[in-house]
């Protein structure tokens, strides 16, 4: 009886040291959310009125530009330009082989003398026919005749003078001259080549100064630039600006000239044509530039630090403080660019607190503990 006592005692007291063990003192829920919180910086977002720039990828197009193309056949037998010249609206640059269209011109014109003799001789013919039919000397119908070949002879004048027109306008066309004032390209001909009309290609010639350059903007700025377009800047503080590959700035007052007919449905955007002086011929066409537009809201705007934004397949985010010290990942839509801040259009309001440093270490629902809290830095 004492032993089996005794191994009873013994197994309440292990068995009450074994749940004493398995059961030690739980810390309060304060400090284990203080151990899983994560250190970040916050500020509290803000709106001003904000002036910035936009930046869109461009292209430098010529405002006009022409084709030169053989408008008669034969071969090249003069070539009055060099490459890349400059050429004034009207100066001589090809000349076709004229011989031919030459001596067609001269067939021509003898055609239309021909044709003014036989209208004169039928002419007296009439007349005489008439005074003899006046004097019952001959019959009637011999007048009539008369005065159909009369007819005849006045259409055959102007049937001639039309084949002299075609004649004199292929003996012009054998002269290639320059539609317009601009540069020319490199000679896709040689002299001595033989050119078909209509197909082959001699030259293009193009306006240096003014050029264009065409951007796509979205569809939703559509009413910001046409606005633009009605009420430009002044040339001293321009809206539009280039800026080239190398990073170097061209200083030229831009305009819009055109804002494309209809919206791309494929890229949900729209071409608008800005025009440049180019009087020292830097932007050269083909180039690729950016256009920098000067945006000046006229309601106040939030604005941010870039770094608090991130960016994950083409939809931006911010981490918004919320209750109980939780993060919010919120998408937003951003807008102008301005140094190191930028514009949220949606997604954040004036007075939210959100999460400038430490964004990386975030996730949906994280706890976080502040290392500080101000006003975002004014631009």
């Amino acid at each position: 009886m004492n032993i089996n006592f005794i191994r009873s005692g013994l197994f309440i007291l292990s068995l009450a040291g074994i749940i004493s063990c398995g059961n030690p003192q739980k810390p309060s829920n304060q400090a284990a959310m203080a151990a899983m919180s994560v250190p970040v910086t916050t500020a509290t977002a803000s709106s001003e009125l904000v002036t910035g720039e936009d930046t869109y990828p461009g292209t430098v197009v010529p405002l006009n530009e022409v084709e030169l193309r053989a408008e008669v056949g034969g071969y090249i037998t003069k070539i009055f330009i060099q490459d890349g010249q400059k050429v004034q609206k009207g100066q001589k640059l090809y000349e076709i082989d004229r011989s031919k269209y030459d001596a067609a011109y001269r067939h021509a014109v003898a055609g239309v003398e021909i044709a003014k003799a036989n209208r004169d001789k039928a002419k007296k013919d009439a007349e005489r026919y008439q005074k003899l039919a006046d004097q019952d000397a001959i019959a009637r119908q011999r007048v009539d005749y008369a005065l159909t070949d009369l007819a005849n002879a006045e259409s055959q004048i102007a049937g001639s003078q039309a084949i002299l027109a075609n004649a004199a306008a292929d003996l012009r066309r054998s002269v290639i001259t320059a539609p317009l004032s601009g540069k020319l390209g490199i000679s896709q001909v040689k002299l001595g080549a033989l050119v078909s009309p209509g197909s082959t290609l001699l030259n293009t010639v193009s306006t240096t100064s003014p050029v264009a350059v065409d951007i796509s903007i979205p569809q939703h700025e559509i009413p910001r630039f046409l606005e633009l377009q009605r009420k430009p800047g002044s040339a001293t503080d321009s809206v539009f600006s280039i800026q080239l590959n190398d990073n170097s700035t061209v200083n030229a007052a831009g305009k819009i000239v055109a804002v494309d007919r209809a919206v791309d449905p494929q890229t949900g955007s729209i071409k608008v044509r800005i025009s440049f002086p180019n009087d020292s011929g830097t932007l050269i066409a083909g180039m690729n530039c950016k256009v920098k537009v000067l945006n000046k809201s006229t309601e106040k705007q939030v604005l941010i630090p870039f770094k608090a934004v991130s960016e994950q397949l083409g939809e931006f985010t911010v981490f918004v403080v919320g209750d109980s010290s939780k993060v919010d990942q919120r998408r937003v839509i951003t807008g102008t660019k301005v140094a190191d801040m930028i514009v949220i259009t949606e997604g954040l309001k004036d007075g939210e607190v959100y999460v400038t440093e430490g964004v990386q270490n975030l996730r949906q629902g994280s706890v976080i503990s502040t290392a500080s809290t101000q006003p975002a830095s004014k631009q």
